[in-house]
């Protein structure tokens, strides 16, 4: 396959310079100018080369384990002939297993050797057939759009409308991929409320999604509030941002108003590294010596504290996302226009009024898009609070107590085997439905926030 993807790679190229000769040939040999460079015409043969071949593969690679599937098993009729769709499914992938060697497969009986037989046979067939088909559609679309170059011809327009249609199609699957997201966000949580009341989830104040063993255990059926959820991620969310925004906003004004260039140049990539560290690296800090040293500090003041508590992973989580605030913020800061520095000052404000009353209102928007990047990815943390904080979901606002968040609960629900039938399963759609409306909602307080203050200082 790496042998074919080079050589099509090669015909493309080729193709380019195909459609520069031929343009600049056809130019010279009838006198007249080309409408369009050289390079468009290469561009154009290129792209007639490389899309449709690319596109039939596509299409191709999509429908070759349908119609596998479908021959295969017709070999086997003796075996298939009282199966339902999901033991279909199970015997085709075991047989796709055995054919490619897979580790573990043990040796099958007759009807299932043949059936592999004639899998590898077809396999074969079809990925020769693929490659015939593939390259002849190269090759024709290559002398077809060389056949049209002519010095009158708009290469520079029709390759245009190419890259035009490209980036219409990207913004194309971004806008369905986030609908699609959405969707099935939606239909599963609307599978998961015809188990579970919507009231007594979002208003419930237990939550234990696991099904009981006996009658008498927590709600035979489980308990779905997730209330104690919210108000764990609202709580270390909150510290988190108590420890990032000021020492984020701090250091992006002292980067960008203070600072010489020399330490600049320094200290800004030093606190950007912060942002490169993996989470699973902050946990081990969390779980190791923050956690440990918030139980000692507020059991030498007299004060009850869990081994794991918010308190600890919402220090650790704030310190991860000060880059986040610091880094766009100084960006900002530094984007503001120098003109309004110089009035402020021919006003007789000193530096530091000139940074309150002028420069900070004036990044206001960016500064908010910063600290809304940050809550969102205080909310959508997982490690640190896993680590650190634990799986107990108490409905408390104690920060020395052990909690947990909405996105842990979506991981620990969502980790093996699952059943999507089940209320438990289902929950963490429910979950997840609920945390993108609140980031929506936080978004749009942003948003007429940015759009108040950018009116006031544009």
């Amino acid at each position: 396959m790496a042998l074919a993807a080079t050589a099509f790679a090669l015909l493309v190229f080729s193709s380019f310079i195909i459609g520069q000769s031929r343009a600049r040939a056809s130019a010279g040999s009838s006198g007249l100018k080309l409408h369009s460079l050289p390079n468009y015409h290469g561009c154009y043969v290129a792209l007639w080369a490389g899309v449709p071949a690319l596109l039939i593969l596509l299409l191709w690679l999509a429908l070759e384990p349908v119609f596998l599937r479908s021959i295969v098993l017709d070999t086997i009729p003796e075996r298939t002939a009282s199966m339902s769709e999901q033991q279909l499914s199970v015997l085709f992938s075991e047989i796709q297993n055995k054919a490619d060697g897979a580790f573990g497969i043990t040796a099958a009986d007759e009807s299932l050797t043949r059936a592999i037989d004639s899998y590898k046979s077809l396999k074969r067939t079809s990925h020769f057939a693929m490659l015939a088909v593939f390259f002849s559609v190269c090759v024709l679309c290559l002398l077809f759009a060389r056949s049209r170059i002519a010095p009158a011809f708009t290469a520079r327009h029709a390759v245009e409308k190419a890259f035009n249609a490209f980036l219409f199609l990207s913004s194309l699957i971004a806008i369905l991929t986030t609908i699609g997201i959405v969707c099935s966000l939606i239909f599963e949580s609307i599978r998961f409320f015809q188990l579970v009341p919507f009231t007594d989830f979002v208003f419930g104040a237990k939550w234990s999604p696991q099904t009981a063993m006996r009658a008498d255990q927590v709600a035979s059926e489980g308990a779905f509030g997730a209330v104690p959820l919210f108000v764990g991620t609202i709580l270390i969310a909150f510290i988190a941002m108590c420890v990032a925004t000021p020492v984020g906003l701090f250091a992006a004004v002292y980067l960008a108003e203070y600072a010489s260039k020399r330490t600049r140049v320094v200290a800004k990539p030093i606190l950007e590294i912060l942002a490169g560290i993996p989470t699973v690296v902050y946990g081990f800090f969390a779980a190791l010596t923050v956690a440990p040293y918030v139980k000692d500090t507020a059991e030498a003041l007299g004060l009850a504290a869990s081994s794991e508590s918010a308190l600890a992973a919402g220090l650790v989580m704030g310190i991860m996302i000060i880059p986040f605030i610091s880094s766009l913020s100084d960006d900002v800061i530094n984007a503001v226009p120098q003109s309004l520095r110089d009035g402020s000052y021919a006003m007789g404000a000193t530096k530091s009024e000139t940074i309150k009353q002028v420069i900070v209102p004036a990044a206001l928007p960016g500064i908010v898009g910063a600290v809304l990047l940050a809550i969102s990815r205080a909310v959508g943390e997982t490690m640190i609070v896993v680590m650190a904080a634990g799986l107990a979901a108490n409905l408390t606002a104690n920060p020395l107590s052990n909690v947990t968040t909405v996105t842990v609960q979506i991981v620990t629900i969502l980790v093996g085997d699952q059943e999507f039938d089940s209320a438990k399963t289902l929950s963490a759609f429910a979950l997840g439905l609920m945390l993108f409306f609140v980031t929506l909602l936080l978004n749009v307080i942003a948003l007429r926030i940015v759009k108040k203050y950018r009116e006031k200082y544009d």
